[in-house]
This record gives structure tokens, C-alpha cells and sequence, in this order.
């Protein structure tokens, strides 16, 4: 299966539409050190994009970013000292970013909503949608010194009302009432975004079911399949779109 953009907005290397007069994309990737962030990066090094990759833990931060030809910057994205603290690393040593991709997210309780406390919804909340608002807010004043800034929400199809209703697919078989809300909300954020920031493309990527620690590995998708729709959304030309939701196939209606 393969991805249904124009031949001209497809994410093959050659293809990448550089952003400077430098010749290289400058990409900062949050919660990057395993899965779906990793995977992400390690394809847009290949892409050719300077990636500068983002997670909490130090160790497999630094371990990631050896072993994919990365630079990793530390940061945590419910804390607003770490947040500040890597946008001005970035700052200092790239001096702007192009692509920010905010991909670090957490499940939170599956099954019985009836046990959820105030503390799960705060603990999903504030990665998957505060930590967002957080991420970006601080990043803004680096993407705004790019010729071509594109920011990507990674997102899921579990926040579709549309596909968490229609029994033909995976999403509507699936109890997770923070996750999925999580999720809602961060689609929302996006079109809101994508309104607001002017001359900023902002798009939602949902990677579909992805084997990733997150489901136990149980994911019909191989990493590489999950990340189509985000490197597809890294490395479109200029002009692309913004405030779209899309996944390997194509675009997904908001709904």
C-alpha cells in the first residue's frame, strides 16, 4: 500500500524541498528516542533533513541520535523550564527550525472509565495536548525564521468521532477515554492553528495501528508504514496545505 499524494508532494529522497538558501531542513522531533518518533527520524536523515531529535530520557536520547546520524536535545514536554531550556539550545546551535513535529504522546487507562481520577486525565492531558500548546508556543519564535515553517501534530484516528463510531474499523472496538479525548482535542488544535498561525502550515498525522510499545507491539502496521503520513507532511513543497488530517492513504475528513 502506498501513500495517494501527487508525485510531486511524495516523501522520497530527491523529492524534499529544501527550506533555505543552506540547502538543509532543520527538524525538531519531540519523544523521538523509540517508536514512531525514531522511526521518524531516522527517515528524514535519510530525507536529508538535519534532525534534531527530541526525548525525556537522556540515555536513549543520546544512544537514538548516534546510532540515526542525529543531534538530540533534551526535553520534557510537561515541564515549562525543559521546554524553554531546548528551544534555546536550539537557538544557540541551529538558530531556527522548519519542521516541528510533535509527536511525544502517552495511552493513559484503557477499559473501564468508571476508575479514571482527575490524576490520569492531568498525566494524558498534559502531554498529548498541553505539552503541544507548550512545545509549540516555545518554538514559534525559531519557526517563524524559516523560509517555509510546517508544524505536524501526531494524532490518531481514535479521536475521529467519525471511525470511533463505525464498527467496520479498528478504532470503534477500542475503550481508551483519555487517550481518545487526548486526541480529539489535539485535531481540534490543529484546525485552530492552522486559523491562527499565519504563514505556518499546521497538519494533523494519524500513523494508524502501529506496532509500538504503546499497544504491546499488537499494531497491524510496521513502523515504517506508521510514519508515511508524517514524512509525507515533512517534506512537501511549499504551498502544500495547512489545517489537513491525513494518514498513509490520504487525506481524512474532519469529522
Amino acid at each position: 500500500m502506498v501513500l495517494v499524494f501527487p508525485p510531486s508532494k511524495r516523501p522520497w529522497p530527491g523529492s524534499v524541498v529544501q527550506a533555505t538558501i543552506e540547502g538543509m531542513t532543520i527538524t525538531f522531533i519531540t519523544g523521538a528516542n523509540k517508536g514512531i518518533g525514531r522511526e521518524t527520524a531516522r527517515r528524514l536523515v535519510a530525507c536529508g533533513h538535519t534532525v534534531l531529535l527530541g526525548a525525556r530520557d537522556r540515555e536513549r536520547g543520546e544512544e537514538a541520535a548516534a546510532a540515526l546520524g542525529a543531534r538530540f536535545v533534551p526535553v520534557d514536554v510537561t515541564d515549562d523550564a525543559s521546554v524553554a531550556a531546548a528551544a534555546a539550545d536550539v537557538a544557540e546551535h541551529e538558530g531556527r527550525i522548519d519542521v516541528l513535529i510533535n509527536n511525544a504522546g502517552v495511552q493513559g487507562p484503557f477499559g473501564d472509565p468508571g476508575d479514571l481520577t482527575a490524576a490520569d486525565a492531568r498525566a494524558v492531558l498534559d502531554v498529548n495536548v498541553i505539552g503541544v500548546v507548550r512545545t509549540t508556543t516555545a518554538f514559534l519564535p525559531l519557526l517563524r525564521r524559516s523560509d517555509d515553517p510546517v508544524i505536524i501534530n501526531v494524532s490518531s484516528g481514535m479521536g475521529s468521532l467519525a471511525f470511533t463510531h463505525d464498527p467496520g474499523r479498528s478504532e470503534s472496538h477500542v475503550v481508551a477515554p483519555l487517550y481518545a479525548s487526548s486526541k480529539a482535542a489535539l485535531t481540534m488544535l490543529t484546525t485552530q492553528y492552522a486559523k491562527g498561525l499565519k504563514g505556518i502550515r499546521v497538519n494533523a498525522a494519524d500513523p494508524g495501528y502501529t506496532a509500538t510499545d504503546i499497544n504491546g507491539h499488537s499494531g497491524s502496521q510496521t513502523l515504517t508504514e506508521g510514519t508515511d503520513a508524517i514524512v509525507a507532511l515533512a517534506t512537501e513543497e511549499p504551498g502544500a496545505g495547512t489545517g489537513r488530517f491525513i494518514d498513509r492513504h490520504g487525506e481524512i475528513a474532519w469529522s
